[in-house]
């Protein structure tokens, strides 16, 4: 046996074997012309591919086994988080209760398959910029690979976990990425037409945009990323193509059924106390110090993210005078007149679906003019009223790809796509599957370990 699977000829086999099934996976023939290498490194050793290794020794120095040792290191956790899983932390509260901030997570990439690099050349255990910098890129544009998703376990199912390219991030200000470019944008119209208005002029909403998006460029460094090196954000998906979704006092219905509420989800109340609350408790409770320093509007006036549960248990406090569901504010996408909705009521609003066509006009191209010509690709303008695609006049589109609906849990504090709207197939990451250690910041030493969600599978 010893000498079977010592044999040159059986190793170069069983090799073979698992690359070739590799080959097969990702579909792409060009990586046949990697079966002569292999030949050569287990039968004919003409090339000497290790080049770091002094040729024809046997035993190696201590510095050539650590670099050989490291080398293969570097290229196994490679393939494994191009392929397989990557490790995730939660930076923010969106999707509290269900992920807290402090949770450290694997991502399953064959959940829905792992998609091709889009940007191959980049430096390893990095993902768009080299640590210790602020914009310096940690990868290289010199080659850009098209869109290509292979084979996985299955497809995104309606109340996955799912961990996705930031859509509104192919545009980034420096130093200043939170919120996102087309908010900051967007609040700069806004001042600009408040100042224009208060000064008796009169400002176009595409004037404002412009003379807004001047101010940005003008005042920062703008940088612009391609899809696989955008920020990864996490959400559960509540809309997969075909769907129809809705809001309605900040009930969410799919197909015109309600979407049933997770137990842990999240919305912000007003409470009024008539003595301030014990910090303590809120936080037994399962309230972050955080959201309670934050959450303190003076006067005996609180607003805090609470889940059923919680608003229930806060009712029967002594100092508690009133809990109410917060009101609802602010426009939404698609930032149009035609569409005024909320982040507790919009819709009726359809999930595309790839290779749907659909009628196109100039009232509903505010919900597709991204998905057109940003993650589509094409040229879209608006001439005298009349929809250009590509140098010709369009009244219908037929779509290259599914899209999705991400929203988080702790629904009045994410940022999801209510406001910068549909995800494409091409920034799906992956699916969120375990957690492995979870962190509680506003503890200290041992105590900082949630020993109650360490080893845990997310559902």
């Amino acid at each position: 046996m010893s000498r079977i699977l010592t044999n040159k000829w059986f190793k170069l086999g069983c090799v073979l074997f698992v690359y070739l099934l590799w080959t097969l996976w990702i579909g792409s023939w060009w990586l046949l012309l990697g079966v002569p290498v292999l030949f050569d490194i287990y039968i004919t050793k003409r090339v000497h591919w290790a080049f770091w290794k002094k040729k024809g020794v046997e035993k190696q120095t201590k510095t050539v086994e650590w670099i050989d040792a490291l080398i293969f290191a570097i290229i196994a956790a490679t393939l494994i988080r191009m392929f397989f899983f990557e490790a995730y932390t939660i930076p923010t509260s969106s999707m509290e209760k269900s992920m807290l901030v402090g949770d450290y997570l694997f991502v399953s990439k064959v959940a829905y398959g792992p998609k091709l690099p889009n940007t191959p050349l980049s430096v390893p255990f990095t993902h768009h910029t080299l640590p210790f910098t602020q914009s310096t890129k940690a990868y290289s544009d010199l080659i850009q690979w098209p869109y290509k998703r292979i084979a996985g376990l299955g497809e995104i199912k309606r109340e996955d976990i799912v961990v996705f390219n930031f859509p509104a991030g192919d545009t980034v200000v420096v130093g200043r990425e939170n919120p996102d470019y087309y908010s900051q944008i967007r609040g700069q119209e806004a001042a600009i037409r408040y100042v224009a208005q208060e000064k008796g002029l009169s400002v176009t909403p595409e004037e404002a945009w412009s003379i807004a998006r001047k101010q940005i460029w003008r005042e920062n460094e703008i940088i612009a990323r391609p899809v696989d090196k955008r920020e990864n954000y996490i959400k559960r998906c509540v809309g997969i193509p075909g769907d129809v979704l809705e809001m309605k006092d900040a009930v969410l219905y799919v197909n015109g059924k309600k979407l049933e509420d997770k137990d842990k989800m999240q919305y912000n109340y007003d409470i009024i106390v008539n003595s301030p609350f014990n910090k303590v408790k809120l936080q037994e409770m399962g309230i972050s110090m955080e959201d309670i320093n934050g959450g303190y509007m003076g006067n005996n006036h609180y607003v805090l993210p609470l889940t059923v549960e919680m608003v229930e248990k806060i009712k029967k406090m002594p100092n508690v005078l009133s809990v109410n569901h917060q009101e609802d504010d602010g426009q939404i996408f698609p930032y149009s007149p035609n569409y005024p909705w909320t982040r507790d009521n919009f819709g009726p609003l359809p999930i595309p679906k790839k290779g749907e066509t659909i009628d196109l006009t100039l009232e509903n191209l505010p919900l597709y003019d991204r998905i057109i010509g940003a993650y589509e690709e094409n040229k879209l303008e608006v001439k005298d009223s009349v929809i250009y695609i590509n140098g010709a006049p369009a009244d219908k589109y037929t779509f290259k790809m599914d899209y999705y609906w991400m929203m988080g849990d702790n629904r009045h504090n994410s940022a999801d796509s209510r406001y910068w709207g549909f995800v494409p197939e091409d920034h799906i990451v992956g699916k969120a599957y375990f957690i492995w250690l979870s962190l509680d910041k506003d503890k200290s030493f041992l105590g900082k370990i949630r020993w109650n969600r360490m080893f845990r599978f997310i559902h």
